[in-house]
């Protein structure tokens, strides 16, 4: 397993905003949910785990580059702030890993044998349909 990347805090811009949604007056008067921006490219991340995120098919990153997280879960701007960094940790760590390289491999004998008993017997049931004495 391997260890979990750290991301510096200057890097990640923060900011609070007006959550959306139910919860009357304390959502219309408090800034209590985050907007994170965090700029791949201009990271110190590795070279390889910054590839991998900007190859992610994700709409919360930009076309620069920038990933963008809302927090609004929880009803405190802090809870929010813990929540969005923890999202952005487990993001970069999912892809901190490189993908395991496929090797090609043949099937086997008895693999090969199974796959066309399958067919034989479907071709079988699939002989036996049609209307009667069609085949008489």
């Amino acid at each position: 397993m391997p260890v979990p990347l750290t991301i510096k805090e200057d890097e990640v811009s923060v900011t609070a905003i007006r959550a959306q949604g139910a919860g009357g007056q304390n959502v219309n008067k408090v800034s209590s949910a985050i907007h994170l921006r965090f700029d791949i490219p201009a990271s110190s991340l590795p070279d390889d785990v910054k590839e991998r995120l900007l190859c992610l098919h994700d709409s919360r990153i930009t076309q620069d580059g920038v990933l963008i997280l809302k927090a609004q879960q929880h009803r405190t701007q802090d809870m929010n702030r813990l929540d969005a960094f923890a999202r952005l940790h487990e993001l970069v760590n999912s892809v901190a890993t490189p993908p395991r390289v496929r090797r090609a491999t043949k099937p086997t004998r008895a693999s090969k044998v199974r796959r066309l008993e399958g067919k034989s017997q479907r071709s079988g049931i699939k002989a036996t349909r049609g209307k009667a004495g069609l085949h008489d």
